[in-house]
């Protein structure tokens, strides 16, 4: 570098572009928005060069943490995304001399752990001059704040890099901020799960709730039921997940702080699984003969309850979350109704012509397997509309858009944990800016206690797949779901006013856009780096 003494033309031109720099300031915004973020400013330039993550010396991780080494590599080349180590670059930033490190403390250490329903993702950003210092109680709340940081990272129109003076305390108001991805309706490739999973670590989405199988296909490839992919899966080689695909999709996942919660939905919901399980579905009569059809599984034979206990068993090998889901939702009654001998084991349990009990008696079988499994079941809202005996610790989500408040005041009065998505079934398109129906919900706006508010565990955005697939999948989910994003996380008296949102989700679209997310446009305009992948 030149002696500050002389005046090379070099040296000019470059403190000509930083007094016109310098009249240009960006304070950037971060979506979601943190519980508390004081800027400045004072901004102080980044060089890739001389930029670095380390642990600070009070930190439980230290180096060889396989969460945070992988999140410091990946940090890196999103906030620095045309930097490689060059002769070329080294001309493009001699005159940044100054190093710019981010020191990371973490209490406990826990690299090698998942993250589960009571991790603590909360963390502390002190951006100064010269140095960030990122504080957290686990490695998750670290991963929050990395993101954090990467988005106060931006370039002037000359390209080089800027980060403000910056204060953040910062928390999520809900722990369960889940997104839904159909793969039975339309098989999804691994890149495109995988894609997801790191768009929402951008949003701070933090459960990967995956519908793996339904009527139209059975794509998850089982280990002990190999004939259900075989005989149930769209194609048994092209359209499936073998167990290496989802122990990937559990590992990304797992990087990124994000749970993987899978959903075998039964009783309805089941087509698929018939083709591959003999005698597992109810066999449909027209009159007093079999039609051919078969209507949902078959709750009165014990064959059936051997089945799932031993899918469930697998489930619980496979999937290392605490938590999973067993569906219980859009069962029709028709074909169990012309079945002979279900009306027989109706009038043995006395039942009546209450096929709702039937129901029941199948759903209360499964969460009691699940639970002697210590697995939490999460079961969808129409499993306690039939008032069947849940176990207190099961997990009620509500699905159906007309009238959720009042299922949620229900719900929570019976003292249930809950889950909302009916306000955020995305896969549902209209024209326009419709982020600002689902930027508008309000969780905990019903009648009920305060304790009762505090059961509202989260929510979920769904993405259900009649028609997507990997072609629409990431410009349908983004930025729109980035709206669920930020109601679960922020504080909602700061995050009510969409407008005052807009620009702020505006600059971040357009950076999911640079990290190579295809996200589509909010309204007419443009961004710096346009989506280039195509």
């Amino acid at each position: 570098m030149a002696h500050p003494g002389t005046h090379s033309p070099g040296l000019r031109v470059w403190l000509l572009l930083v007094v016109v720099s310098r009249t240009v300031e960006s304070v950037c915004g971060v979506w979601p928005l943190p519980q508390q973020i004081h800027q400045s400013p004072d901004r102080y330039s980044l060089s890739p060069q001389l930029f670095s993550f380390t642990y600070g010396k009070d930190s439980a991780a230290q180096t060889g943490c396989s969460v945070l080494d992988a999140a410091f590599k990946r940090y890196f080349s999103i906030i620095f995304p045309a930097f490689t180590k060059g002769p070329e670059n080294g001309l493009r930033y001699w005159f940044e001399s100054k190093p710019f490190v981010v020191s990371v403390s973490v209490k406990s250490k826990g690299c090698d752990g998942y993250p589960d329903g009571d991790s603590d993702e909360s963390y502390d950003l002190s951006v100064s001059d010269g140095q960030a210092v990122l504080r957290s109680v686990t490695v998750w709340g670290s991963l929050r704040g990395l993101e954090s940081f990467s988005q106060l990272v931006y370039q002037d129109d000359y390209g080089s890099y800027f980060v403000n003076k910056t204060e953040i305390v910062d928390f999520p108001r809900f722990a369960f901020r889940g997104l839904l991805l159909d793969t039975s309706r339309h098989y999804l490739p691994l890149h495109a799960i995988l894609k997801t999973l790191d768009a929402m670590a951008y949003s701070k989405l933090n459960v990967f709730h995956w519908h793996i199988v339904d009527d139209p296909s059975f794509p998850y490839q089982s280990r002990t039921f190999p004939d259900l992919s075989n005989k149930g899966a769209f194609h048994p080689f092209t359209h499936i997940y073998t167990q290496s695909d989802v122990m990937r999709v559990i590992e990304h996942a797992r990087m990124r702080g994000i749970r993987v919660v899978p959903e075998f939905d039964s009783p309805g919901h089941t087509q698929s699984w018939g083709k591959g399980q003999p005698d597992l579905l109810t066999p449909c009569y027209r009159g007093d003969v079999p039609s051919g059809s078969f209507g949902p599984v078959d709750p009165t034979v014990d064959t059936t309850y051997k089945f799932m206990e031993r899918l469930l068993k697998e489930v619980k090998y496979v999937f290392p979350d605490s938590y999973v889901h067993l569906g219980g939702d859009e069962v029709s009654f028709a074909c169990w109704q012309s079945n002979p001998n279900v009306r027989k084991f109706m009038a043995k349990m006395g039942f009546g012509n209450d096929f709702t009990k039937l129901e029941s008696f199948y759903m209360e079988s499964i969460m009691n397997m699940t639970a002697a499994l210590n697995k939490t079941s999460i079961v969808w809202q129409d499993v306690f509309d039939y008032h069947e005996r849940i176990p207190q610790d099961t997990v009620l989500e509500i699905w159906k858009g007309k009238g959720y408040q009042a299922e949620l005041s229900k719900m929570t009065k019976a003292g249930h944990r809950v889950l909302l998505s009916a306000p955020w079934y995305i896969n549902h398109i209209s024209y326009g800016q419709d982020w600002r129906m689902s930027y508008a919900v309000q969780p905990q706006n019903f009648s009920g206690t305060e304790e009762q508010k505090k059961l509202v565990i989260g929510g979920e955005v769904a993405m259900w797949g009649e028609y997507v697939d990997a072609t629409n999948l990431s410009p349908r989910l983004w930025p729109r779901a980035c709206a669920a994003a930020e109601r679960l996380w922020s504080d909602e008296e700061k995050t009510l006013n969409a407008d005052l949102a807009f620009p702020r989700l505006e600059a971040f679209r357009c950076e999911l856009l640079r990290r190579g997310i295809q996200a589509e446009p909010l309204f007419v305009g443009h961004c710096k780096h346009e989506y280039n992948g195509l």
